[in-house]
């Protein structure tokens, strides 16, 4: 691969609605941060060094910022403050930092500080870590808040290189999205570069006391000290799944690839940040069931990192891609079953996610239309789930070699770049259909991108071990004492089948009978414990509440959160409950998860 440093950042005037920037004029190519972190502030500060290309020899460049409190702007070397103008705020967007410069102006330097309106951070005390000692801070950029602690052009189409300086509490250690330290130092100085070009959605920061532990010559873990030895078995199979991945779609472009497991107030499974994966400690079952979900952030290495959707409204570019990818490598490492039965829970919360919407609903499209919306609005299963099948009917109509092929050549043509949605169907039927009228007829692409719903052509997976857990579930419901069941040696996937085919009501004796039976209310494997607390909800199953309030109050994962709120408030009692747990959860959660509890708790 050519050296990272020159490659053209194509897309270059790609018109993405959630970025203020005019790539077309000027746009950056690579950006000098340096920054020093104040826990008691709850501020960073420092400055932030644009470097671009004029391209059109403008006399403006335009930067994304949301809630940063601009201190100053100089141009290129000069010692001179510059003027700079901040347009009216639009809400999502933030405000455009509009900086004149000459058509010789190489580079902008701003200095600024964060505000409380940094919704990408997230500032945690010791109570809220694992070892309960030290603060820790993450951010959270994807999808457009990048701008909130970084003047930047902040759109997936504009992709640069960064050199970064980060000034930390002594006996504190900081990581990025580069290169990164694996000890800790006496000053608390860390430096950092990513000398492949990313996008600004992939800028990220964390400060705590972690420590790290490699896993081979190019994997490891990071974690909080009495949570690395839990961690480093968790992720054990992390140097077979790097393995896997190159042998099916070419070599691992970022050098190393490393997991940070972060406080249980991660809004999301995991954030693919270049070489370091930022992990929720939600998927340390203790018996690697969870880790699917590296897979998936190891996947996005290629689909997401290497290849990026131009603008959000591709974003089913990354992601259907991603899960695409993510079930090839669990099927290489445990099988053709496994990978069959994460299918089907796939489309599982597909079809509740499009009933969601409604059959008809534009948020079912692949090719999504969030102008004017706030981006995190498309990040649900229809990009993930719709966009997995999509690429599954491909690899059934022209063959798993054929189409591995296809994958690995887009992967490696691309690398580097972005595209979107019209620019892949080009590339799909130049390079894969090639004239194969009957091929193309039988996928009908622009059903399935511009069309709402699951077409009808949709792949057909079948689970032999899925068909014998419903057998079980029938039995269960005809009369069978819940402890005569074979459910010996259950899968995760297997028990959260079992949940899921549970009938919508159920008495409280019935519940009782489960509970007792199975100890769902007791497991240590959040996605099972999810998935009965989900149904505990909907019954009104009172001896699970304690747990709930428990589990709401520590884990701010997104996705466990929205559904558990979202099905309290269906009654009256619900919503009192829903009220009186979110007071004290609140403060746990990202702004990510606040935003999405508020809009479930107080617009409806």
């Amino acid at each position: 691969m050519k050296d990272q440093k020159t490659t053209p950042n194509i897309a270059e005037a790609t018109n993405d609605p959630h970025s203020f920037a005019d790539p077309a004029a000027a746009i950056i190519h690579h950006l000098d941060l340096k920054l020093e972190v104040n826990f008691e502030l709850k501020q960073l500060k420092g400055n932030a060094r644009i470097h671009f290309r004029n391209r059109a020899k403008s006399d403006k460049i335009i930067l994304d910022t949301r809630n940063l409190k601009i201190e100053g702007v100089r141009l290129d070397d000069e010692s001179k403050v510059s003027p700079f103008h901040l347009e009216s705020e639009v809400e999502f967007l933030g405000q455009a930092l509009i900086i004149p410069i000459h058509p010789e102006t190489k580079s902008v330097s701003i200095q600024y500080s964060t505000t409380d309106g940094a919704d990408a951070l997230q500032w945690l005390s010791p109570e809220q870590t694992a070892g309960k000692q030290f603060p820790f801070l993450f951010t959270q950029s994807q999808a457009i808040l990048a701008r909130t602690w970084v003047p930047v052009q902040d759109s997936p189409g504009i992709r640069f290189t960064y050199e970064a300086e980060v000034k930390v509490p002594s006996g504190l250690m900081a990581v990025m999205s580069a290169e990164n330290p694996t000890e800790k130092n006496t000053e608390g100085l860390y430096r950092f570069s990513m000398k492949q070009p990313i996008p600004a959605y992939l800028l990220a920061l964390a400060v705590g006391d972690f420590v790290y532990e490699p896993l081979d010559r190019r994997t490891g873990v990071y974690a909080e000290p009495v949570t690395i030895e839990k961690a480093t078995y968790e992720f054990s199979d992390l140097p077979k799944m790097l393995e896997i991945a190159e042998s099916l779609y070419g070599p691992y472009a970022w050098d190393k690839y490393d997991v940070i497991v972060l406080p249980p107030s991660f809004p999301f499974g995991g954030m693919e940040n270049p070489r370091i994966t930022f992990a929720t400690p939600t998927i340390l079952a203790g018996d690697r069931s969870l880790t699917s979900l590296i897979a998936h952030e190891l996947a996005h290495s290629w689909s997401g990192n290497l290849v990026t959707n131009a603008t959000w409204n591709d974003f089913w570019i990354n992601e259907g891609f991603t899960v695409y990818f993510e079930a090839r490598i669990m099927e290489a490492l445990y099988g053709k079953d496994f990978a069959d039965m994460q299918f089907l829970l796939g489309v599982e919360e597909l079809k509740k996610t499009i009933e969601g919407f409604g059959d008809r609903s534009i948020d079912s499209h692949l090719k999504l239309q969030l102008d004017g919306r706030d981006p995190d609005e498309g990040m649900n299963e229809v990009a993930y789930e719709k966009g997995r099948l999509l690429l599954v009917l491909m690899e059934q109509t022209f063959g798993r070699e054929k189409f591995d092929q296809f994958l690995k050549n887009h992967f490696s043509q691309n690398a580097f770049k972005t595209i979107n949605t019209e620019q892949f169907i080009e590339y799909y039927r130049s390079e894969l259909v090639k004239g194969d009228s009957a091929a193309e007829k039988a996928i009908d692409i622009e059903r399935w991108v511009y069309g709402p719903g699951i077409p009808e052509n949709a792949p057909q997976i079948r689970s032999e071990r899925f068909e014998q857990v419903a057998l079980e579930v029938d039995r269960w419901i005809k009369g069978n004492k819940a402890s005569t069941l074979n459910t010996k040696n259950y899968s995760t996937n297997e028990w959260l089948r079992f949940i899921h085919l549970l009938p919508e009501k159920l008495r409280p004796e019935q519940m009782l009978e489960l509970d007792n039976t199975f100890q769902f209310s007791n497991s240590s494997n959040s996605e099972i414990l999810f998935a009965w607390l989900e149904k505990a909800v909907v019954n009104a199953y009172e001896p699970a509440y304690p747990v709930l309030k428990s589990f709401l109050n520590e884990v701010g994962r997104r996705k466990f959160v929205r559904p558990l709120f979202k099905a309290m408030i269906k009654t009256a009692e619900g919503r009192k409950m829903a009220e009186e747990i979110y007071k004290t959860s609140r403060p746990n959660y990202h702004s990510v998860t606040q935003s999405s509890i508020d809009e479930i708790l107080y617009q409806n």
